[in-house]
């Protein structure tokens, strides 16, 4: 190896020592990236129009809207209300988080008229036919998983995290990269226990909106299925002013109309 090479070489590890040296705590860039995916303002109301698409090619299409409203020690309450096409308008899936506990989820099926709680374990399970999860819709705990720092570059962190409990997810570990401005989580590569990465989610278009830095366009792959879900998000707004009855088990079968209009 020339001197040259060497010298490279060295200012590379000592730039990434820097780099590492002065970012932040790893539970500062998981936290402000949560709050960055799933608190931005108050509440909010966006309009989406999901394209499910198999390996061979062939598509459905779901469009719903989804309300969120922030409480109090990162409680949030989502309502997502479908209304295409007509096999799922009417559908609506409600969640309680708490950060401190098991979420509650509920999901109305109108074609029976029947409210189903979705149980804990059933929180990685497809969300409507998609390749998103439900627990994809309002995020995972932070605190189930040990996350750290891997690497500081230009535009990223890069975060790993291994979740405590094994048995409860199909995962062995996730690998994150987030926008050192936005603090968005651009994309995410879920693994299998040998290493290979079958999933992977992609935020492809980011707008500001109400001063809150929007994923507008997410892709969601099964890498192991060749198939992939992309999400569009139209007429985002914020701090509306939403009440807390409006997600409520009543809004399952009567869904808020106010609200639900733009």
């Amino acid at each position: 190896m020339s001197n040259w090479n060497r010298y490279l070489m060295g200012a590379a590890l000592l730039l990434s020592s820097l780099a590492f040296a002065e970012a932040p705590d790893v539970d500062e860039v998981v936290s402000r990236a949560n709050a960055a995916s799933f608190y931005a303002g108050a509440d909010g109301r966006s309009e989406a129009r999901m394209r499910i698409v198999d390996a061979r090619g062939r598509e459905q299409v779901r469009q719903f809207t989804l309300l969120r409203r922030n409480g109090d020690e990162g409680r949030q309450q989502y309502l997502v209300v479908f209304s295409r096409p007509s096999d799922v308008r009417g559908t609506v899936f409600l969640v309680h988080k708490d950060p401190e506990a098991d979420d509650d989820r509920w999901l109305y099926l109108p074609g029976l008229d029947r409210v189903r709680r979705i149980a804990p374990g059933d929180e990685r399970t497809s969300f409507v036919g998609s390749h998103v999860y439900y627990e994809d819709v309002s995020g995972r705990h932070i605190g189930a998983d040990a996350h750290e720092l891997v690497a500081v570059a230009d535009e990223h962190y890069v975060i790993r995290s291994v979740p405590k409990d094994q048995g409860s997810v199909e995962f062995a570990a996730f690998t994150t990269w987030v926008d050192r401005e936005t603090w968005l989580p651009m994309r995410a590569e879920y693994e299998k226990a040998d290493g290979t990465v079958f999933r992977r989610m992609e935020i492809l278009e980011v707008e500001d909106i109400d001063g809150y830095p929007t994923g507008t366009r997410m892709r969601m792959e099964d890498l192991d299925s060749g198939g992939h879900t992309l999400v569009e998000f139209r007429f985002s707004a914020y701090d509306l002013g939403m009440p807390e009855s409006v997600f409520t088990e009543r809004s399952l079968r009567n869904p808020p109309r106010q609200w639900l209009q733009r």
